[in-house]
């Protein structure tokens, strides 16, 4: 079927010109729209998965056969509508953003987690858009996805004409760096579709250079089971000991491919109140985040991403970080005595797992 001789739709570019406007209303940055073929990148998960990069994310593993074929989401899928939302709240300035991880004392959380979780403001978003649609050209076969089921939504992105694959794994455009959500509608109606983007990253390996980890371990190529990010919010076990130390003050997630990338001096600033960072993140001490108890932790992260991991691998993240401020050269001996005392008197009620992380914390030597 063609859209020419579908007579519930509207001319093509009208229809484009329709959906990108109403993308637009709704908070979306971009939009483009590809097929449902993923080709040799199916392939590459396989392999992926087989060299165990994927570390405890099981799910990925599981869920391998559905992730290559999205007919197995949505039978009779033809179409995947990409879009794009910036998330980068107006108040972000990356030179602050490396003057804090330069602070030991200081907590580190990723720019995308400090507002709301975009699994719910997208999700939502992306519902209403469906709905316009078919109030448009009638009834048709959907599903709405953001990073929440089993599908390869980068390579439909980069696929779809919305950018390219940056050697971080990370889709980048022109127009706005890497600092944007991806969601998607598969849909069973034969859209037209956009051309994809060629690559610009050139000879530059800024992204691998500055990983602290190493986890970028060929261009193209991320070993999550070394990746700061997995460690700090996937990772449900203890945080490997080679790892803590190039941690620093990260407590949830990490940036530093990010910022070091010369595409996100295009960074664009959301327009999106839901992405303001709140609670102080962005600008709260590793001893403030420390205070809380579990139910000011679930009351300040409700309605976060960060909720997700829990009270106990938060505390392990601080742990971590608290650790590492504790043996850094710098010259907090206030903050340092206040960080030994905290995490002493809480030594003793601590779970199994937090005990361990605060165990080596208080026994890191300076460096």
């Amino acid at each position: 079927m063609s859209l020419s001789t579908n007579s519930n739709l509207p001319d093509e570019s009208k229809l484009r010109a329709w959906l990108r406007e109403q993308a637009a209303h709704l908070g979306f940055d971009g939009l483009r729209i590809t097929d449902t073929h993923l080709g040799i990148a199916s392939e590459r998960l396989h392999q992926w998965l087989a060299e165990g990069h994927h570390g405890q994310m099981a799910y990925m593993q599981r869920h391998a056969d559905v992730r290559s074929d999205p007919q197995l989401l949505v039978p009779g899928a033809v179409r995947v509508i990409c879009v794009s939302m910036n998330y980068l709240p107006i108040e972000t300035d990356f030179e602050q953003e490396w003057q804090r991880l330069e602070d030991p004392s200081q907590a580190v959380v990723s720019m995308y987690a400090r507002g709301r979780d975009y699994h719910k403001v997208l999700r939502h978003r992306l519902q209403e858009f469906a709905k316009l649609i078919e109030e448009k050209i009638g009834v048709f076969g959907y599903r709405v996805f953001t990073d929440s089921a089993p599908l390869m939504e980068v390579e439909f992105a980069r696929k779809s004409g919305l950018g390219w694959r940056g050697k971080h794994t990370l889709l980048l455009n022109r127009e706005s760096g890497s600092t944007f959500f991806l969601g998607e509608i598969l849909v069973d109606v034969p859209l037209p579709i956009d051309q994809e983007q060629e690559e610009h990253c050139g000879n530059c390996q800024s992204c691998i250079d500055i990983c602290p980890t190493q986890a970028i371990t060929a261009p193209y190529k991320l070993d999550a089971r070394r990746c700061i990010s997995y460690l700090t919010i996937e990772n449900p076990q203890a945080i490997p000991v080679e790892f803590r130390k190039a941690m620093g003050n990260r407590i949830y997630g990490c940036d530093d491919c990010q910022l070091i990338c010369p595409w996100n001096k295009f960074s664009k600033r959301t327009k999106m109140p839901d992405f303001a960072r709140r609670h102080g993140l962005g600008q709260a001490s590793l001893l403030h985040l420390w205070s809380w108890t579990e139910a000011e932790f679930e009351q300040r992260h409700e309605g976060s991403a960060i909720r997700r991991i829990g009270y106990s691998r938060w505390r392990r993240n601080l742990a971590v970080a608290m650790g590492n401020a504790l043996a850094s050269s710098s010259e907090l001996e206030v903050e340092k005595d206040l960080i030994r005392a905290a995490l002493t008197q809480a030594l003793e009620d601590a779970d199994a797992l937090v005990a361990e992380h605060i165990e080596w914390a208080l026994a890191t030597p300076p460096v």
